[in-house]
C-alpha cells in the first residue's frame, strides 16, 4: 500500500501536538499524539526549522533531508496512521553525515508505539 504523507496545516494541531507525548534526540524532538478529525489513510506529519538555525538554504536542506528520511521510515517501519507527527529539526543536523542522522530517526520512530 502506498501511503501518502500530508502536512498538517491548522496552528490548532500544531499547538495540540506539542501537548502530546515527545521523543527526542540529538537531531530532532518529535512530537506525537491522535489528532481529532484526522484522515487515518494518510499519514499527517510535519517538518519545523527554526530561524535560529540559519538561512533558507540551510532550512530547506534540513527539511529536505527529514522528508527523505521519512520515506524510507514510512517503507520500512509500520507507523500508526492515527497519530500525527511534528519533527523539529536541531541546528546538529547540519553538521552531521545523513547515514548516522537517518539511523537515529529509525530508533526513535520504531520506539513509537
Amino acid at each position: 500500500m502506498k501511503s501518502k504523507i500530508v502536512a498538517l496545516s491548522k496552528n490548532d494541531d500544531f499547538k495540540s501536538l506539542l501537548k502530546k507525548k515527545k521523543v527526542s534526540n540529538k537531531y530532532v524532538t518529535i512530537f506525537f499524539g491522535n489528532i481529532i478529525k484526522k484522515n487515518n489513510q494518510k499519514l499527517n506529519i510535519s517538518f519545523v526549522t527554526k530561524k535560529k538555525i540559519g538561512n533558507a538554504v540551510k532550512r530547506n536542506k534540513i527539511k529536505r533531508r527529514l522528508k527523505n528520511i521519512m520515506n524510507d521510515v514510512v517503507k520500512k517501519i509500520p507507523l500508526k496512521y492515527d497519530y500525527s507527527y511534528l519533527v523539529i529539526a536541531k541546528s546538529t543536523m547540519l553538521n552531521n553525515e545523513f547515514k548516522i542522522i537517518k539511523e537515529t530517526l529509525f530508533k526513535d520512530f520504531s520506539k513509537i508505539k
